[in-house]
């Protein structure tokens, strides 16, 4: 039987075990997880957090991360500036990119949510205004929900991850993970 980890991955962590090329010792996810044969299921960047999947099942690896299987990543994003409903249309019709126009999204304008303070925490700008959108994406591009973001004007300060399909970070805390159940993958 496969197994699926579901990890909330802190800020500043790579998505990887070992950490190659850097001269100064970052985080990766063997500080947190010690389970030999699981990898990553597609990839969150070192400056974004939350939901990361890890499994030992290639197969299962494939379609979690892989875009032809269009699962759904929401996402809970904070940018700098205050999104109206009608700065959101262009998100929900696809954004050009420089590498394409995005599939469109469902995107909304949301309260701040109730989250773990972040380490570092997000610079705060007395003068400027921030703002909280929940966008879901069916595609992994690098940096694509940032660049999305700053495509309509609206740079991101804070990414989190919340879910990738039917799994979520539902009470799970920075740094910490639980097993994850293969059936909640649909067909």
């Amino acid at each position: 039987m496969p197994r699926l980890i579901l990890f909330n991955k802190p800020f500043g962590v790579l998505t990887q075990f070992t950490d190659r090329g850097s001269e100064t010792a970052r985080q990766t996810l063997s500080d947190f997880i010690e389970i030999p044969g699981v990898y990553p299921a597609g990839r969150l960047d070192r400056d974004s957090e939350g939901l990361l999947l890890l499994t030992d099942s290639g197969p299962l690896q494939a379609r979690i991360s892989d875009p032809r299987f269009t699962m759904p990543k929401c996402y809970l994003v904070q940018v700098e500036g205050a999104i109206m409903e009608e700065d959101l249309a262009p998100l929900r019709r696809g954004v050009r990119l420089k590498d394409g126009m995005t599939r469109p999204a469902q995107a909304e304008r949301i309260a701040a949510p109730d989250l773990w303070p972040r380490d570092p925490p997000v610079r705060y700008r007395k003068s400027v205004p921030d703002s909280w959108i929940r966008l879901t994406i069916t595609e992994g591009r690098n940096r694509q929900v940032r660049r999305m973001t700053a495509a309509i004007g609206f740079p991101t300060l804070r990414l989190v991850r919340w879910s990738i399909g039917n799994w979520s970070l539902d009470r799970l805390g920075p740094g910490m993970w639980r097993d994850g159940a293969i059936s909640d993958l649909k067909p």
